[in-house]
């Protein structure tokens, strides 16, 4: 079987390409550059809780060594604190590094992998595709023909395979502008982020703005400032002038000194592409969406497509294409992605302005910097992680079916379960295997060794029904799980997103439950598949020729 070629080596296609080969999936990964990237200390990204476990696990690396753990926040309005807080237990902390620290280690954790190859200066140029695998052309010094099963374009904005698919990426151009600064200095919030709106140093008005400021490593600061509408060159003068009254702003008057590391000017955009998948073909990150106006969401979304095709691909590669499991792919990440972005269009805008807040949220200031402050700390509506609870995968009318803390389709949390070797680890560090997992919450086991009740109560039912599933499982036991009663049965994916809970062992809803995550026990046949590729055409036209009628009239 050939390879997953990956086009793209961002942080996006370097995980992809990690992802699969922990399945024994092997890839190629065509990078267009030299194979190292130029240190960018402005250039940061923010990841909540789960993605940089994922990449921690992929990576063989604790990232928290080398980004900062925020400690906690503080909002403010002009001079006053709208909220502050600290992350704790129950809320766990967002991580915070640069972009090219977290390249660098994904590069390592690739050299050390036998199941992938990186080819460096291979910029992609044609492609051709057939039922049975990908053909891709580069060119370069070491441009050549490869073959693939699947090719996967991680590629950026600018995506050579989406324009290739010639798949349409509709959206908006400069959403908004910030001026981005590195800087070490001694700040008063040490391990905290600040998000300060209105700034009492600055004219009222849009160029009132809001400016962030992030903790790195080193007594390095990130620093960011909302710019006003428009195009005006941000001239170093001007950016030099800015970070010293917002210096001087934060410190009663004096600036302290500062060493300036890196500067830019980020504008964010706001796109979405059509189609995410062509038969073998597939987009992920920038090169299917564009997001991020607070900051938080682009990358770490980004990443949340790799894991969720990279454990669709596995068996496809393994066992031969399902089409209703590949097909989820979109199905799944594009829904979250668009409410996330339908989100940020009719939010930002009153947010922003200040004006017709009462419409989303009664009380105007305080609630107004609450959504900014979930949006920038990734929660509420503008920030949480997107649950799967429309999709395809979704199982039916399961008579033992009960709620529990998680909602199905959301991402688990990481409780402490035990092993099939007795031995205690995190539910999270049993993720990305390409295995299903099924939780068994069983209060009182963690003080037992395991081989005092394997063989006791429900468990030897539940191992036989673990056996008989239609895909490989793993059977782990947790003493508790938030809002599940003792004896109740969890089935998660392999990307760490609930399917089920269960009421107690039911051999018959786990087997429905875990068939339906694959995508059902029937392949769809060639003429079903034309029919329905057909009926996807037509609907894109119809959205296309709206979307130019709905343009022409404005």
């Amino acid at each position: 079987m050939d390879p997953v070629i990956i086009v793209g080596a961002g942080p996006v296609g370097l995980t992809l390409a990690l992802a699969l080969a922990r399945q024994e999936v092997p890839s190629v990964v065509l990078d267009e550059g030299p194979g190292k990237d130029e240190p960018r200390p402005a250039r940061t990204v923010v990841l909540r809780e789960d993605t940089a476990a994922l990449l921690d696990r992929l990576t063989g690396t604790s990232l928290g060594d080398l980004g900062v753990r925020l400690t906690g926040w503080r909002s403010l309005r002009r001079r006053q604190v709208m909220s502050e807080g600290d992350f704790t237990a129950d809320e766990p902390a967002p991580l915070h590094l640069a972009q090219h620290v977290l390249t660098r280690a994904l590069r390592a954790a690739v050299a050390r992998q036998p199941l992938i190859e990186p080819a460096v200066d291979s910029r992609l140029d044609s492609m051709e595709q057939e039922r049975s695998g990908v053909t891709a052309h580069t060119r370069g010094p070491k441009g050549t023909w490869w073959r693939g099963s699947y090719l996967v374009g991680c590629d950026g904005p600018r995506s050579t395979v989406r324009k290739l698919q010639d798949i349409r990426f509709p959206g908006r151009t400069a959403v908004e502008r910030h001026a981005v600064a590195a800087l070490r200095a001694e700040l008063p919030w040490e391990g905290r982020a600040l998000i300060h709106r209105m700034p009492p140093w600055r004219s009222s008005g849009p160029s009132a703005g809001e400016v962030t400021a992030r903790p790195l490593p080193d007594g390095v600061w990130r620093l960011d400032w909302l710019l006003p509408p428009g195009k005006d060159l941000v001239t170093p003068e001007i950016l030099v002038a800015r970070i010293r009254e917002t210096l001087a702003g934060w410190t009663d008057g004096t600036a302290p000194a500062y060493d300036l590391l890196d500067t830019g000017v980020h504008t964010v955009h706001h796109r979405l592409a059509r189609r995410w998948r062509v038969g073998r073909v597939f987009l992920a990150g920038d090169a299917a969406h564009l997001l991020g106006a607070l900051g938080t969401q682009g990358l770490d979304e980004g990443l949340r497509d790799a894991d969720n095709l990279a454990w669709k691909l596995a068996p496809a590669w393994h066992h031969g294409p399902h089409d209703a499991l590949l097909d989820s792919y979109q199905a799944e990440r594009r829904a979250v992605v668009a409410s996330r972005l339908r989100a940020a269009d009719q939010l930002l805008p009153v947010l922003r302005g200040g004006g017709g807040l009462r419409h989303y949220v009664p009380g105007a200031a305080r609630g107004h910097d609450v959504l900014l402050t979930d949006g920038h700390l990734g929660r509420g509506t503008l920030g949480a992680p997107g649950a799967y609870a429309d999709s395809p995968l979704a199982p039916r009318h399961l008579e033992a079916e009960i709620p529990v803390g998680t909602p199905p389709g959301a991402p688990v949390t990481d409780v402490r379960v035990t092993a099939e070797d007795g031995s205690f680890v995190r539910l999270r560090d049993r993720l990305g295997r390409g295995s299903l997992l099924v939780v068994l919450i069983a209060p009182g086991t963690g003080v037992w060794e395991r081989k005092h009740w394997v063989s006791a109560g429900v468990m030897p039912r539940l191992a036989a029904a673990v056996t008989a599933l239609p895909h490989p499982a793993e059977l782990l036991v947790a003493e508790s799980y938030p809002g599940a009663p003792a004896h109740s049965v969890l089935l998660v994916r392999p990307d760490g997103h609930l399917v089920t809970a269960l009421s107690g062992v039911r051999p018959a809803d786990l087997y429905a439950a875990a068939e339906a995550t694959l995508g059902g026990a029937v392949k769809e046949n060639e003429q079903e598949r034309e029919r329905k590729e057909e009926r996807e055409n037509k609907e894109e036209n119809k959205e296309e020729t709206a979307a130019e009628a709905g343009s022409a009239a404005r």
